[in-house]
């Protein structure tokens, strides 16, 4: 029962009907802010720019949701 609920509060349907898993609508926001940030810092590789996101999470107990991602980008770009 407990993991029923779960797996149904995990997820979620978008408007066309079709399902859409909690990691992608994670991938998506993700994808956004390395976007953001690699405009933001054209002179940075992706890779550096996803070890710097990497190195916020390890700062901030091993997440980031919680985080605004303006808030992410404002602390990857410091360490960058």
């Amino acid at each position: 029962e407990n993991s029923r609920l779960k797996t149904s509060s995990c997820s979620s349907v978008n408007p066309s009907g079709v399902f859409v898993s909690p990691y992608a609508l994670n991938l998506s926001s993700f994808t956004k802010l390395v976007k953001r940030l690699q405009e933001r810092h054209p002179e940075f590789s992706r890779d550096e720019i996803v070890g710097a996101v990497q190195e916020v999470r390890k700062i901030n107990k091993g997440v980031l949701s919680g985080l605004a991602i303006s808030c992410i980008e404002e602390k990857t770009s410091a360490i960058l």
